[in-house]
């Protein structure tokens, strides 16, 4: 049994100062992933005992950025997709195991006015081949924001926010592609009707005190695990960033 843990932290030296190294012990995961570390190489000095952590940096200093400790030493690392215009926010690692693959991702965010919708297209079409393409040699575990609620159930305001960044038509679209492609949205597949469940919210308006969120934080897995998923829990109740984590449990 493995279990995974997912969190966009909001810039990691901020949440060290709330805890997180308390949180990263007591959850005692085999893989934590990171997303936003917002951090440079050498700007932290972070380990924990029997992990090993491997990241990715944006070249932009104080953006985006993902990261990844494990217990369980990989096959092969790879950072990014492959591709260039991609490549350069720290947005992807991938880590090789004997039985599957796990890709920690930070989508990009669409923004507003939506006006790097049209990037956040291609980066869609370009991750899921990606994803598709690791699918077909053994079994895949995605895990990060993935800056999108899927269905009006995702989100408190469904109807306020249809055109706003991560729930277009088209954002919503191409993560129904991607499931269709084959993946399962982990926490749908044990809770398919619960409300009220998410993964972030604002900072504005005591948000987070009156519940008024979105889940953007996912775990899929391609179908040929599906059986072997044993829990996907939603951590609301830690605190520390403006997104909380989320788990998967699965006997690989």
């Amino acid at each position: 049994m493995y279990k995974f843990i997912s969190w966009n932290v909001n810039g990691l030296r901020a949440v060290c100062g709330k805890g997180f190294a308390d949180i990263f012990t007591e959850l005692d995961a085999d893989f934590f992933c990171l997303q936003e570390t917002k951090l440079q190489a050498g700007q932290i000095d972070l380990e924990f005992l029997g992990y090993k952590s491997y990241w990715n940096y944006a070249d932009k200093k104080g953006y985006s950025g993902t990261a990844v400790y494990t217990k369980h030493e990989p096959l092969a690392v790879t950072y990014g997709l492959g591709i260039d215009q991609h490549d350069h926010e720290g947005r992807v690692i991938t880590l090789e195991m004997e039985d599957f693959y796990l890709v920690c991702v930070y989508t990009p965010n669409s923004q507003d006015g939506l006006r790097r919708l049209d990037y956040r297209m291609e980066w869609e079409d370009d991750f899921r081949a990606y994803v598709s393409e690791l699918a077909q040699k053994k079994g895949v575990i995605i895990c990060g924001d993935l800056n999108v609620a899927h269905k009006d159930i995702d989100l408190t305001n469904p109807q306020t926010n249809h055109y706003n960044p991560g729930f277009t038509d088209e954002e919503r679209g191409r993560f129904t592609s991607l499931l269709f492609g084959g993946f399962i949205d982990t926490f749908r597949f044990f809770y398919p009707d619960q409300k009220e469940i998410y993964s972030w919210w604002s900072y504005r308006s005591m948000a987070r005190q009156r519940n008024v969120g979105w889940r953007i934080d996912y775990f899929l897995v391609s179908n040929r695990a599906a059986e072997k998923i044993k829990a996907a829990p939603i951590y609301a109740d830690i605190l520390g960033s403006d997104h909380c984590p989320v788990g998967l449990e699965i006997d690989l």
